[in-house]
């Protein structure tokens, strides 16, 4: 890695050859050589935890960034960061004690209800804050199973010289998340309901990056080619600085290490933990709770990646309905290096299989755990949260029932963060179902809107007023918008219709 004045030159996954570029470049176009992503490399130690623990949120990852040499101009990165100004609490992500020695790390206070604001919506100011600078228009594309759609939309609607484009899986969302995406009207986004899974969806969104037809195509029409998921290393820089919020509250108590456990389909959420570890945040383990698409589970419990004889099973957890995870891909890099990463991830796109031999493996598993529950576990967490006075939506559900049975069945009684990813009110069906026990025909028939009424009554009947709980006219007033963006599309007629919109 290069350096000069504290700025560095991030690695690709695929390649040992110096790729020159800087984390602005590879924002701008995430598009790394050999099929790989850009990552970080070489990350040292923060020197003095104490001194960073002392900042506000947005100086803290001023001074995070700075660490990692990313070029971001201090007076771009302030002003992106003031996108936080929009959250519901001050505190951005609130560290919330459910129990003794069980937090919840809060991070679905940002626009959208959901985690993905807390990268989304900085890393849109601060795009198109660039595109402005350099009179550039740039085409966003993104790939959701739920939550990153309507926070990439939220942040890039209405920016001057930007486009958006949402794909989503037709079916494969909460009604919540789906008229998120569908009732924006803002003239500079597009969303495409696709007939197919997430998988789909996300393999859709790399071909057209990798397409040098496609990309020409674009530039012909005025703009350049970028991306919102998590293939953009902005995307995963942004999510390491919420978990030194943990090291700070936690030590204010007195407690200097703990575990986390995230609720994970594609990984980069996990892996800002474990960059943060590598930081050195004091996290023992990172505990990754899968649902019933529990291919995670698998990889680091037995070190395979086989997805050959999988179907993705749609879960009341719907944002981690994913077989193949991006991320891994920059774990896979950061233990063992690019050649060995390559074919790892070349022999998982020609035969949807690779494997670890039993020293990776060891490795892995000194920091990380993994467990998946089912969909009827999920509603008991969620039940389960609720007698305590807390109240989930069903993916943290996974990850509390992960850090119950670790203090339980392993005995663990060290501080344990739970990842809450999102409001309950985008899940609203899941956890009616799980607190008034409905029969599936009758929450068949609920709309969203009844069964949010439902949740709000059972929470007064309980005199439950947990922090955060309120939900403001932007959830409400969906279900009375019009929806714009209806058609179903085939993924392969995409590359034709963004074209057309353009």
């Amino acid at each position: 890695m290069q350096t000069q004045n504290n700025i560095k030159t991030l690695a690709q996954t695929r390649s040992n050859n110096n790729t020159n570029k800087t984390f602005i470049q590879a924002m701008l176009d995430p598009n790394a050589e050999y099929g790989g992503l850009y990552t970080f490399c070489d990350i040292k130690p923060l020197v003095n935890l104490e001194n960073l623990y002392t900042l506000s949120y947005n100086k803290m990852c001023e001074k995070i960034f700075t660490h990692l040499g990313i070029d971001i101009p201090s007076n771009l990165l302030e002003s992106a960061l003031k996108s936080y100004e929009t959250f519901r609490t001050k505190e951005i992500a609130p560290l919330v004690e459910i129990e003794k020695n069980l937090y919840s790390l809060e991070l679905y206070h940002g626009p959208t209800y959901a985690f993905k604001d807390m990268a989304l919506q900085p890393f849109s100011a601060l795009l198109s804050a660039i595109a402005l600078q350099r009179n550039e228009r740039y085409l966003i594309l993104s790939a959701t199973s739920g939550d990153t759609g309507p926070a990439t939309l939220s942040g890039f609607a209405n920016r001057e010289n930007i486009k958006a484009i949402c794909i989503y899986p037709q079916g494969g969302t909460s009604d919540v998340q789906r008229l998120q995406m569908t009732t924006q009207d803002a003239k500079n986004l597009k969303v495409y309901g696709i007939k197919g899974d997430f998988d789909l969806a996300q393999s859709t969104l790399k071909s057209l990056l990798k397409s040098e037809t496609f990309r020409d195509l674009v530039a012909k029409k005025g703009y350049a080619l970028s991306a919102a998921n998590s293939v953009n290393i902005a995307r995963i820089a942004f999510q390491i600085v919420y978990y030194f919020i943990i090291g700070r509250e936690l030590a204010k108590k007195g407690l200097h290490e703990f575990s986390v456990i995230v609720p994970s389909g594609n990984f980069g959420n996990a892996l800002g933990a474990f960059f943060a570890k590598k930081m050195g945040l004091p996290i023992t383990k990172i505990c990754i709770a899968s649902n019933p698409n529990d291919i995670l589970t698998q990889f680091f419990t037995t070190g395979v990646y086989d997805i050959r004889n999988k179907e993705l099973k749609l879960s009341y957890s719907p944002a981690m309905d994913i077989l193949k995870s991006s991320n891994i891909e920059r774990l896979l890099f950061a233990y063992f290096g690019a050649e060995r990463t390559k074919e790892c991830m070349q022999s998982l796109d020609e035969t949807q299989y690779f494997r670890l031999n039993t020293d990776e493996l060891s490795l892995l598993r000194d920091i990380f755990e993994a467990r998946s529950f089912s969909d009827d576990e999920c509603l008991q967490g969620i039940k389960m949260a609720f007698e305590k006075g807390y109240v989930l939506d069903p993916h943290t559900s996974n990850a509390y029932l992960f850090a119950q049975y670790r203090k339980e069945k392993l005995s663990i009684d060290t501080p344990q963060v739970i990842i809450s990813t999102a409001h309950f009110a985008k899940f609203a069906k899941v956890v009616c179902k799980a607190l008034c026990d409905l029969d599936e025909n009758t929450l068949r028939e609920l709309s969203d809107k009844e069964a949010l009424d439902r949740i709000f009554m059972r929470l007064k009947e309980c005199n439950i007023a947990q922090n955060g709980l309120q939900i403001d006219s932007s959830i409400l007033d969906l279900f009375n918008k019009k929806e714009i963006h209806t058609q179903t599309y085939n993924a392969k007629d995409l590359e034709d219709s963004i074209l057309s919109w353009l």
